[in-house]
């Protein structure tokens, strides 16, 4: 995959298999430093990994920053390598309903229209509780799994039997330190920085029909192998830009789906890092996924199918593009 057909991020950490395998590296100045050839400038052991890094984010960001700027070390050129997801994850915890718009359209779509109610109203409706939920309420979260993370670029596997699998292009924050109980105003220095997620699901499987009164089912609909495509990036939240006015665009075959900015958030980074933290123990390398914007394939009424191909941007943190095929 030639990721120089697209912009990259000026500083940013990932993973990449390069001419000998797999290795931690820095993105710099549009080139890939192998960090296991500078391993003793990080005072580290070799292999080293970008979890190792997060493990002890304060001390060696300035050290990857010093080293961006020099010679030293084995440099690769990005189209060369082959990019995987930046991170294994310790951890995945993940919001849900925290995009205005894509919460107001899914209560249209699920609404019985009847008794008088028009479309407008059930919006209307929708949108005060919205609000009221913003200005009272908490974020929601539940929980995913490591085994659902792939790299970027990798082809997704739709699993066998089902029929409606919807995409879900996700801003994630990455944990830089063990956190536990942060304020708001806390919240932000236990980031490291931000990368991308497509958070996939299998539509028919959120509910369950045996035991309806037991609400969602998201371990099932959510975390089937290769159903969270992840980076390629990490990009330090000092490079990243303005969180609160990132834009997020996914495309279907060219296409835009979503197209949406982070200022739709019902709660913003800050908030949802600290609401977690009051019952998890945030750990480096952790991954807090912050929600969907509105545009998924249950608003547009077009599910995924083999063939597909996604293309996933978040501004600042580079594109994923993910080819999906039917179950063989």
């Amino acid at each position: 995959m030639d990721t120089n057909t697209r912009p990259l991020p000026a500083f940013a950490l990932g993973t990449a298999t390069l001419a000998d395998g797999p290795h931690a590296v820095v993105l710099a100045a549009g080139a890939l430093l192998n960090l296991d050839s500078v391993a003793d400038r990080l005072d580290m052991t070799s292999p080293v990994s970008t979890r190792a890094i997060l493990d002890d984010w304060d001390r060696l960001l300035p050290v990857l920053r010093s080293l961006a700027a020099s010679t030293d070390g084995e440099w690769s050129a990005v189209a060369d390598a082959r990019m995987s997801a930046p991170i294994e994850p310790r951890q995945i915890l993940q919001a849900g309903a925290n995009y205005r718009t894509h919460v107001i359209d899914l209560a249209v779509k699920h609404a019985d229209i009847s008794n008088g109610r028009t479309e407008e109203q059930v919006r209307a409706d929708a949108a005060d509780m919205m609000d009221k939920r913003a200005a009272e309420g908490d974020p929601y979260f539940f929980v995913g799994l490591p085994s659902a993370v792939t790299g970027p670029y990798d082809t997704v596997t739709l699993p066998a039997g089902t029929h409606n699998n919807d995409w879900e292009l996700e801003l994630v924050a990455v944990v830089g330190r063990r956190a536990y109980q942060l304020s708001e105003e806390e919240a932000l220095d236990a980031i490291a920085g931000y990368t991308i997620a497509n958070d996939l699901t299998t539509r028919e499987l959120v509910f369950r029909r045996d035991m309806p009164e037991i609400g969602t089912d998201w371990l099932r609909a959510k975390n089937a192998p290769g159903f969270l495509p992840l980076g390629p990036w990490i990009v330090p939240k000092e490079d990243a830009g303005d969180v609160s006015e990132m834009r997020l665009t996914l495309e279907l075959d060219g296409k835009a789906m979503q197209d949406e900015s982070t200022k739709d958030m019902l709660f913003g980074v800050a908030s949802l890092v600290a609401a977690v933290s009051q019952t998890v123990q945030l750990l480096p390398g952790d991954l807090i996924l912050t929600g969907s914007p509105a545009g998924n394939g249950m608003h547009w009424g077009r599910l995924l199918r083999g063939g597909d191909v996604m293309t996933s941007t978040i501004t600042g943190l580079g594109y994923q593009q993910t080819p999906v095929v039917d179950a063989s």
